[in-house]
């Protein structure tokens, strides 16, 4: 397992939508071993693959009870409506209110190829929507409604 150096706002990648994950192999075991400890090491709530530079279709997230693994992560619904003050690790030092769905289920592919279900609501919603956001190549900050000084 290894640190990857996580791009900032400037990176072109961070534009770019992700491509699919066709095959769970050894590379990407590996791939997702590096983004928790990467995530961790940088204090943050989620971290997806173009963050690290990678344009696959892989998001971790880990609200503080336990490690959330998402392979090809689609919204299958979304409810409500909260608007709460995001950072993101590709962007340090800015913050921002943003308005995003209070209750939402994902589909996914799981690190063991199976298909999943998970619902998240307040800060997992957040982050759910958040993270999918950076596959399709949306920052936080092209949906912020007004900055916050930090």
């Amino acid at each position: 397992m290894a640190l990857r150096q996580i791009r900032k706002d400037n990176d072109d990648i961070l534009s770019k939508k992700s491509k699919v994950v066709t095959e769970i192999n050894e590379k990407i075991q590996i791939l997702i071993d590096d983004m928790l400890d990467t995530m961790y090491e940088a204090d943050g709530v989620g971290l997806a693959a173009p963050q690290i530079g990678i344009l696959k279709r892989i998001i971790v997230i880990d609200i503080g009870e336990g490690p959330i693994i998402m392979i090809n992560p689609e919204i299958a619904s979304e409810n409500g409506e909260q608007c709460e003050i995001e950072g993101c690790l590709s962007i340090p030092g800015v913050s921002g209110t943003v308005n995003r769905p209070a209750k939402v289920t994902v589909k996914f592919t799981d690190r063991e190829g199976n298909e999943q279900k998970m619902t998240g609501k307040g800060l997992l919603a957040r982050a759910f929507c958040h993270e999918i956001d950076h596959l399709n190549g949306v920052l936080f900050t092209d949906k912020v409604i007004d900055y916050v000084n930090d």
